[in-house]
């Protein structure tokens, strides 16, 4: 999995790095295949905003999350993520067992 995390209006000090590499720990517990995670931090006036775009096989997932402070959107951005991640798994899931059940069953003799 490539990690891109960068900054803009604001510095992405080790501390940061470490918590959002823990965070998005959890994705990767729930889908594998991840490819590429782009992080996006900035200010905006007094919010404290994240954005995350995640490439996996066949799609990419984009959730975005702002609050006063910066960690708590984080774990806000994390949630959301969360859910997308899994909500895609299960539909590759569903998708997966309709064509197993429409697979043409071979005639015994």
């Amino acid at each position: 999995m490539n990690l891109n995390i960068s900054g803009h209006h604001l510095e992405v000090t080790p501390a940061i790095r470490e918590y959002i590499i823990g965070k998005l720990d959890r994705v990767t517990r729930h889908f594998d295949s991840v490819i590429d995670v782009g992080v996006i931090l900035s200010v905006e006036k007094l919010e404290q905003k994240i954005e995350v775009t995640v490439h996996v096989r066949g799609k990419d997932i984009h959730v975005e999350a702002g609050e006063e402070n910066l960690y708590a959107a984080i774990d806000l951005v994390t949630d959301k993520l969360d859910r997308q991640i899994v909500k895609y798994k299960e539909k590759l899931m569903d998708h997966r067992g309709e064509a197993l059940k429409h697979q043409p069953v071979p005639a015994s003799e």
